[in-house]
């Protein structure tokens, strides 16, 4: 993560996405879509959560990276679609500065595009969004979390007696 970059961090948990994906998919439900659309990697995860409460069956993907947890790079599409996205619902989990978004809506131009968060940069390019964050705000998504064994406190004093009494 680019320390120049981010002042504010987000995290969201399994709990929270799964709420957030379902509010998004309230305005979506009388829509009939052909399928949906997943943006790679992010997006998978969204796109199937929204396959459900959607009961849509059929899903594809665009394949795109542009950026990791350090920083930016240059766009790599590695695969996209053979349409233009009429009838299809495009999906990814966040839409930061555009540079992906504006990419796949070149490739797709006629699909409802959503996302479950936007940044301001990027948040005219998708159609619906449901959480709208600060540009210099990191969110940390569940599928980059791990979990990790705590020992209980009374195992931690026993190791570093110097601890007892610090509230950490």
């Amino acid at each position: 993560m680019t320390a120049s970059r981010y002042h504010q961090h987000f995290t969201v948990s399994w709990d929270q996405l799964h709420r957030d994906v379902r509010a998004l998919c309230h305005p979506l439900i009388e829509r009939d879509f052909k399928g949906i659309v997943a943006i790679t990697r992010g997006g998978l995860i969204p796109a199937a959560l929204i396959a459900r409460e959607l009961n849509v069956r059929l899903i594809d993907t665009v394949c795109i990276k542009s950026y990791d947890d350090k920083d930016q790079g240059e766009l790599n599409v590695m695969k996209g679609v053979e349409h233009d996205g009429d009838g299809w619902l495009l999906v990814d989990d966040l839409v930061d500065t555009g540079k992906t978004a504006r990419a796949v809506r070149e490739m797709l131009p006629k699909a409802h595009f959503v996302t479950v968060y936007a940044k301001p940069e990027g948040r005219p390019l998708v159609d619906q969004c449901l959480t709208e964050v600060a540009q210099d705000c990191w969110i940390q998504f569940p599928w980059d979390l791990g979990h990790a064994y705590v020992e209980p406190l009374a195992d931690q004093l026993r190791q570093d007696p110097s601890r007892r009494g610090s509230p950490r």
